[in-house]
């Protein structure tokens, strides 16, 4: 067997509550999805050890300067570079993505740290004139940020490290106190991440990374009042459990989608192509942003559908370590199988599997779909997996009418050289991100992300919009 990564086998890691390690009896297992061998194991922690984090947050330090901050991010990217081949092959044994993925997720995290240690230099304070009316007075009126006093940060399993950088590291950047509940089925990751803080100079009461039960930990760090945001991001049905279970408090809730892919009859149908493998099949599928359905012009349909079948061919799918490997491993077994019985139920209701559809454990295949029906649980819910569902439209209201038929509403794409139709698009389609000829999910990691309906509250991410929602605005007035 040719790799290009090592999978790691029998890590035992600890929690890590407010800079020290915590070694318990009850350990979480986590398995490799690729052969089901055990990657490693985290310490379980219980009330007390939830109660310690908590506390240290909450109590808190001497206040870390905005030059402190911004050089613990910038010395954590460099770390993170120095040691992109054991994070890669980390992720790679926790998830059984390949390693294109992996090592790319990687940089993606760099890029949150360079970004984060950037912003963690700016002020964003303004200064108000009080005598603009002829009720004012010889004054100014100034803003400046404080941040949340603790935070709660629950990171899902499909980009197990940038998803944890994405949170953590704007909440340093804020000077925010963070406690970590990265997902059970990829918490070792999280763990190496935070240790990685420590070392770049992170005092322990700013970050804890806990793992265990639901009703032990996870539910009460929500519900403690301490804890003044909760920052999540999963599915809608978890995230709204979490909204109610929290309170009052202030919310980030980055939710499912269900993204679609528009292909107008003027489209480069070579660029549409592109965009609708990379987008379905790029990180096994498993992407709230990846396209979950292509929405393509009946003029073109039958062209564009040979095309995405003849490119499908060149996402190898198999071994993660292998170079040659283009899709990997979903999350588990359990994932793979339920996405094949997504597939069954389409075909039950007439759509044609053109290519792919075989599972083999954890693996799917990358699968191209076509005369799916347009209210298959395919195309109405979120498919989590490399699924190319192809539905004709009209023309360009139709397919925006068709993009909206969903209670999601996070991104989308539309491939066209027509402007007045990419504008009505912008205009027209209900979601948090409208990208013109390029992927639904593509951003950089300083811009504004986040959906509305079942994909969020309208709160955003994104490092800039993240410190904003991990602190709390402060005016103050002066004799001017």
């Amino acid at each position: 067997m040719t790799t290009g990564a090592t999978t790691l086998r029998g890590l035992e890691l600890p929690a890590l509550i407010a800079g020290r390690e915590v070694h318990t009896t009850e350990r979480l297992e986590v398995r490799y999805p690729y052969t089901g061998e055990t990657t490693g194991t985290v310490s379980l922690v219980g009330p007390d050890e939830l109660e310690e984090a908590v506390a240290a947050a909450w109590q808190g330090g001497e206040a870390l300067s905005r030059h402190e901050r911004h050089a613990i991010l910038e010395r954590a990217r460099v770390l993170l570079g120095e040691r992109t081949d054991e994070f890669a092959n980390l992720i790679l044994s926790e998830t059984g993505l390949c390693v294109r993925e992996t090592r790319y997720e990687v940089g993606r995290s760099q890029d949150v740290l360079q970004f984060a240690a950037i912003a963690a230099l700016e002020d964003d304070g303004q200064a108000f004139a009080c005598d603009v009316s002829p009720n004012g007075q010889a004054r100014r009126i100034f803003t400046m940020r404080e941040p949340v006093r603790s935070m709660a940060a629950v990171t899902p399993f499909n980009h197990p490290l940038n998803q944890v950088v994405h949170k953590i590291a704007p909440a340093i950047a804020a000077g925010a106190p963070a406690i970590l509940k990265p997902s059970e089925k990829t918490p070792l990751v999280a763990v190496r991440f935070t240790e990685l803080l420590y070392e770049a100079g992170l005092p322990g009461w700013m970050l804890s990374c806990v793992v265990g039960p639901v009703d032990e930990v996870v539910e009460p760090l929500i519900r403690d009042e301490r804890v003044e945001l909760v920052s999540f991001t999963g599915s809608a049905a978890i995230g709204k459990q979490i909204a109610r279970t929290a309170g009052y408090k202030k919310l980030c809730l980055e939710l499912g989608g269900n993204s679609p892919l528009i292909v107008l009859a003027d489209a480069d149908l070579e660029l549409a192509v592109t965009l609708a493998a990379e987008g379905c099949y790029r990180n096994s599928g498993q992407r709230c942003t990846a396209v979950k359905r292509l929405l393509v012009a009946n003029s073109i349909l039958d062209e564009f559908t040979e095309r995405l079948v003849s490119r499908t061919a060149e996402y190898t799918c198999g071994d993660p370590a292998d170079p040659r490997t283009r899709v990997g491993t979903l999350i588990d077994e359990a994932a793979a199988m339920r996405l094949e019985g997504v597939v069954e139920t389409a075909v039950s209701e007439g759509a044609r599997v053109l290519c792919g559809g075989k599972r083999d454990g954890a693996l799917l295949e990358p699968t191209v779909i076509t005369d799916v029906p347009r209210t298959t649980e395919m195309v109405v819910e979120e498919s989590f997996g490399p699924l190319a569902p192809i539905m004709a439209v009209r023309d360009v209201d139709d397919a925006i009418e068709l993009a909206n038929a969903t209670a999601y509403g996070l991104s989308s794409g539309i491939v066209t050289n027509d402007l007045d139709a990419a504008l009505k698009a912008v205009r027209s389609i209900r979601t948090g991100t409208v990208n013109v000829n390029q992927v639904p999910g593509f951003r950089i990691e300083r811009s504004p992300f986040g959906g509305v309906k079942d994909s969020g509250l309208g709160i955003k991410e994104g490092v800039i919009e993240s410190m904003k929602t991990m602190s709390n605005v402060k005016t103050f007035s002066l004799p001017w």
